[in-house]
């Protein structure tokens, strides 16, 4: 899913930092962008809600449709829906390739699932949407090892800046990371209040 909008750009209007980069141009200037952004005020309900929704939509980097999709596997779950949906999305094989520091973006992971040099149990995968599941191994294929971005990640080049979530078992110098168990909402690093965006869909 590839957006021409600049991610600087499109991070300030979300109000969350979506590179590295970004956030330098965030501390800087934490409004929306164009020529009123200071300026402007959320006003309706909805508009809240809406905003909720693009945000965690963008820092999975998925379509409506993927995101439409995972609330409703997330609605038949037990527990509570916003939780579900959360834990569901960070199961997405490209969120675990950058949370395990094998990337640096999501932008990144992506790329790398998609042009083929991830493997999960022994197989290629290379759609950015297959669902890990616990126990599953997740390595970068053999004949990839020696590409720059690998060398960087085997390094610690692309490491969270906080500790690996507690659900991964990651061995960067291996480039290879297990799954270990469904993640909780509050373990995952992504800035939402999900409540918010079960309101959006169910209403």
């Amino acid at each position: 899913m590839n957006q021409s909008r600049p991610k600087v750009k499109k991070s300030r209007a979300l109000g969350i930092a979506l590179t590295p980069k970004a956030v330098k141009y965030f501390e800087a200037r934490p409004y929306p962008p164009g020529e009123h952004g200071r300026g402007r005020k959320q006003t309706s309900d909805y508009k809240v809600r809406l905003l909720e929704k693009q945000r965690l939509r963008a820092q999975y980097d998925i379509s409506e449709r993927q995101m439409a999709r995972a609330y409703d596997r997330a609605r038949k779950a037990e527990g509570k829906t916003g939780e579900a949906l959360v834990v569901e999305l960070e199961r997405r094989l490209d969120a675990l390739v950058l949370r395990s520091g094998i990337a640096r973006t999501i932008y990144q992971a992506r790329q790398m699932v998609t042009h083929g040099h991830i493997e999960v149990n022994g197989r290629k995968v290379d759609k950015p949407s297959f669902r890990v599941r616990p126990d599953d191994v997740v390595m970068v294929r053999e004949r990839s090892r020696e590409k720059v971005p690998f060398q960087v990640a085997r390094e610690g080049g692309y490491a969270p800046d906080g500790e690996t979530p507690r659900y991964l078992q990651v061995n960067l110098k291996a480039l290879a990371f297990r799954l270990d168990r469904d993640p909780n909402r509050k373990e995952i690093p992504v800035i939402c209040d999900e409540q918010l965006v079960v309101e959006y869909y169910a209403r």
